[in-house]
C-alpha cells in the first residue's frame, strides 16, 4: 500500500496536479487530464504515455 506522505507528493506527470488514490487503490486519478496511473507491486507507474483514461465507474 503506498503511504499517505508519498500520495502528498506525488502529482499527474503531464499536468502537475495532484493525484488522489481510487477506491480500489489499485490506480492514482488525475482527475484533470481524466486518466488514472496504475499500481503494480505497490509502485506507481507515472508514464504519460501508461496512462489509462478515465471511465464513468472510477
Amino acid at each position: 500500500m503506498i503511504s499517505q506522505e508519498l500520495l502528498d507528493i506525488l502529482a499527474c506527470p503531464k499536468c502537475k496536479e495532484a493525484v488522489i488514490i481510487n477506491e480500489t487503490k489499485d490506480g492514482l486519478i488525475c482527475e484533470k487530464c481524466k486518466v488514472v496511473y496504475v499500481i503494480k507491486d505497490d509502485i506507481p507507474v507515472m508514464l504519460v504515455d501508461e496512462a489509462i483514461p478515465l471511465s464513468g465507474n472510477e
